[in-house]
């Protein structure tokens, strides 16, 4: 099918086709040229090769799944050096239809891509996907290192088990790998109503097959709050007020521990890090991370002080100054106990909390 509509392409207008071309270079070079492209060019980033039938479909396919940050559109394992298209279709070379996927291990799992490129095919299908025929639409998963093979060939044994009929996807080291012509590459972008065997709904279960993780620590909403807090706690984390020095919970707290965002739970500061300022309020000599936390000047009360916000909760904590412990750095955390919640150390792998428990330990 697909041979047949290039075919007529190329007989309808060559000059029509060019000057597509040059118009789609620049749509790639601007709203094409997806986000996910872009990421950097981490040493992390590993690369694996898919043989699916028509290559336009079955990169546009991957182009949607979160963590792949790359694809291109290729002819793999064949067995002459920089086929053309006319060459690969004449089933003479021994190439595969194939699109090289280039994706972060840390934003998306190899089995999932290898899981959601089986809904793509029918791999029990020799030579053939969709209306296309012929040796350079079958099937195939090609890696270029054993990790990668070995997931590969085990994912795929796992799947086999729900077909009735012999799974006949390729397993095989990738042996080589051109590139395809410019007008193959991101063809279903340049060509929205283009042919594709693909079934369109997948494309969008690909977009939601790979969510971004839901964040573990989340702002509430005042109302909700106002319920789950004391009207201490909610007065100083959502009203910006100040509790009563020596008369508050932790200030003399001594314990190993963590201290989380009252609002949020999400840790705050640590044990290791708190110190006896005199001042009559918890006193540290720095949060786990300057990530956590948001600087703000303030001169509210007719002062000039520096405010210390949750960022994740928003929710005031309190102040600091430069007059800590030079040993420690010089800053000191001024902190509203109605901002915290403890875990003792002996509570924290049970409350969530146990990969912190490291930083516990004292140099």
């Amino acid at each position: 099918m697909k041979n047949i509509l290039i075919l007529l392409g190329m007989i309808l207008g060559i000059g029509v086709f060019a000057m597509s071309c040059g118009d789609s270079k620049k749509m790639k070079s601007t709203k094409t040229k997806r986000e996910n492209e872009t990421i950097m060019d981490s040493k992390n980033v590993k690369e694996v090769y898919f043989a699916g039938g028509c290559f336009w479909g079955t990169e546009h396919f991957f182009q949607q799944i979160r963590g792949v940050v790359g694809t291109e559109v290729g002819y793999a394992n064949g067995n002459v050096k920089n086929p053309t298209y006319e060459q690969v279709v004449s089933h003479t070379t021994g190439f595969a239809e194939t699109v090289k996927v280039k994706y972060d291990p840390e934003q998306v799992d190899l089995k999932l891509l290898i899981d959601l490129y089986f809904k793509t095919i029918d791999p029990t299908s020799l030579n053939k996907q969709g209306n296309d025929r012929g040796d350079q639409y079958r099937t195939g998963i090609y890696s270029t290192d054993k990790a990668t093979e070995t997931i590969v060939k085990e994912e795929v044994q796992k799947l086999s088990k729900n077909y009735s009929s012999p799974v006949l996807v390729e397993i095989i080291p990738l042996k080589n790998f051109y590139k395809a012509e410019d007008y193959h590459q991101d063809y279903l972008d340049k060509n929205p109503g283009g042919y594709c065997h693909i079934e369109p709904g997948l494309f969008e279960m690909a977009k939601n097959a790979n969510p971004l993780p839901k964040a573990k620590y989340q702002k509430q909403d005042k109302a909700a709050l106002k319920k789950e807090l004391t009207a201490e706690q909610y007065n100083v984390t959502q009203e910006n007020g100040t509790e009563r020095p020596f008369q508050n919970e932790y200030w003399d707290e001594t314990r190993e521990g963590i201290y989380v965002d009252i609002t949020t739970g999400e840790p705050l500061f640590i044990s290791t890090d708190k110190f006896e300022s005199g001042c009559g309020w918890p006193s540290f000599s720095k949060p786990i991370t300057k990530k956590l936390i948001d600087e703000k000047m303030d001169r509210s009360a007719g002062m000039t002080r520096v405010e210390v916000r949750s960022k994740t909760g928003d929710a005031h904590l309190g102040h600091v100054f430069t007059d800590g412990p030079a040993d420690k750095g010089g800053l000191r955390y001024c902190i509203n106990s109605a901002s915290l919640k403890f875990i003792p150390k002996a509570e924290m792998e049970k409350k969530g909390y146990g990969e912190y428990i490291s930083l516990l330990d004292k140099k």
